[in-house]
């Protein structure tokens, strides 16, 4: 049976510029099915947690453009379940936001926040693993975050070093590092302390809004005046008011890396944050040519270490090609280095210095 404290909160407000030509601002790749299996990014992130929170207990923090995609791909939520963000202010606001609108709600919540884009190939253990994470922070006082076994140096990611064991499977947090470069990144892993951040979190509505009070008082202070306006119809307009004023600040620099009360559950499921090209790549099939291909028509030749994503309903020769991305959606095409997909981000921003191409992106 389905607890009805737990709440989860997708975080949907970014515009995934690295999965230009696939994202754009207007579909950005949470709303795309970029693996080409039917279903959406957000849509598969809401039947993974489907399976541990109510339908009437979702929470999307999004960008006001973005309130029609929400409701079109997840049908089952309601207007007020979706959050409007007036800017992009990184984590902390939109947490802070989500907060409060809950506590209007439901003041013994307990919390699952998590990004909307994430890929997880182990079901099951996912799902034991956050129900875990709620029995924990619901007997203790603990803000929790989620932690994978790093099976390579990875460049891309964050780390969090692991301290006192507290249980089997959850540690104090001694550290959090940024992004490490190559060298160091092999050093965390060879240690076998470290662990990559995965931005997934769960705390009580409690811990979490003490911590706000605590490490982002001016944030939290924000959010407060609105204490009798949440769930109502002037809503919008308050948040409107004030996200201007919102620091712009992760919820991993304002609060996780501050507060004394953050524990980290080690976990084994499968994970990838498929923010790059790349990272899809790795974690897709591919044919004896290490090629991963997406799209019914398509036929390559001599050529191998590529991934190449074409609509269903386009044909694609690509000959002589090593180690690139191809992609295309309707009229942008993509031909880029795998080596230098950074690159990309780049590109999308020349092309919005083109009054001609604002469209395409």
């Amino acid at each position: 049976m389905i607890n009805n404290n737990h709440f989860c909160v997708i975080m949907a407000g970014g515009v995934g510029t690295r999965f230009w030509p696939l994202s754009t601002h207007k579909v950005p790749k949470q709303f795309i099915d970029v693996l080409g299996v039917g279903r959406t990014f957000i849509q598969m992130t809401y039947d993974r947690f489907r399976r541990i929170c109510l339908p009437e207990n979702f929470i999307v923090v999004t960008g006001a453009p973005y309130k029609d995609l929400v409701l079109e791909q997840l049908p089952e939520l309601q207007d007020h379940q979706v959050l409007l963000e007036p800017h992009r202010k990184n984590t902390a606001p939109c947490i802070a936001y989500a907060n409060h609108h809950i506590a209007a709600k439901n003041e013994n919540a307990t919390i699952v926040v998590t990004p909307a884009d994430h890929l997880i190939m182990k079901e099951d253990e996912f799902e034991r693993v956050i129900k875990h994470g709620f029995e924990f922070v619901e007997e203790y006082d603990a803000l929790l975050t989620i932690g994978l076994e790093p099976t390579r140096p990875e460049t891309g990611y964050g780390y969090i070093q692991k301290g006192v064991q507290v249980t089997d499977e959850i540690n104090e947090v001694k550290t959090f590092t940024e992004k490490p470069n190559k060298e160091l990144a092999k050093v965390f892993c060879d240690s076998h302390e470290f662990l990559w951040n995965s931005g997934m979190f769960l705390w009580s509505l409690k811990t979490i809004n003490r911590s706000f009070e605590l490490h982002l008082p001016h944030l939290n202070n924000l959010f407060a005046k609105g204490k009798d306006i949440f769930m109502s119809t002037k809503e919008q307009d308050f948040i409107n008011s004030i996200y201007a004023d919102c620091q712009n600040i992760s919820i991993d620099y304002g609060i996780m890396e501050k507060a004394h009360n953050v524990y980290v559950h080690t976990a084994d499921f499968g994970w990838s944050d498929l923010g790059t090209w790349g990272s899809l790549y790795a974690n897709s099939c591919q044919d004896n040519k290490n090629n991963s291909i997406v799209g019914k028509n398509v036929k390559l030749y001599e050529s191998s270490g590529c991934i190449v994503h074409i609509p269903d309903d386009h044909i694609a020769v690509v000959q002589g090609l090593k180690d690139y991305i191809v992609v295309q959606k309707e009229n942008r095409l993509l031909v880029c280095k795998r080596d230098e997909e950074q690159k990309i981000r780049q590109f999308v921003n020349d092309l919005m210095l083109d009054d001609s191409a604002i469209d395409f992106i």
